[in-house]
């Protein structure tokens, strides 16, 4: 019994993480076949391509925000008392957030600014 329940151990995450790669799969798929039936007809307007500007600018300033956390997260446990860890996921969620917001603010500029 104790074999069994050890297949079953590792076959469980191999069967869960198969059904996520064939329902993708499966949805991409059935995606492009109503595309291509759509593109026939004549009916279907291609989506226009975004610029990868606000994308990198994201990253690069949630980055940013992830180092001020880790940077503040070790300030803050070498002068309080707390726990090290703690303040790391504080400080690196508080300034993560904070960096997603004020990226939201840049890019709303950016768009605004192109048109």
């Amino acid at each position: 019994m104790d074999g069994l329940k050890e297949v079953l151990a590792v076959l469980i995450p191999f069967g869960f993480f198969a059904a996520v790669v064939l329902s993708f799969y499966f949805y991409s798929r059935a995606n492009k076949q109503i595309r291509l039936s759509l593109i026939e007809k004549g009916l279907y307007n291609a989506p226009k391509p975004k610029s990868n500007a606000p994308r990198s600018l994201k990253v690069g300033v949630l980055l940013i925000g992830i180092a001020l956390g880790i940077f503040m997260g070790y300030l803050l446990g070498q002068v309080t008392p707390l726990n090290s860890v703690v303040s790391f996921f504080t400080m690196i969620l508080l300034f993560g957030g904070i960096s997603l917001v004020v990226n939201q603010f840049i890019g709303t500029k950016l768009i605004k600014s192109d048109e």
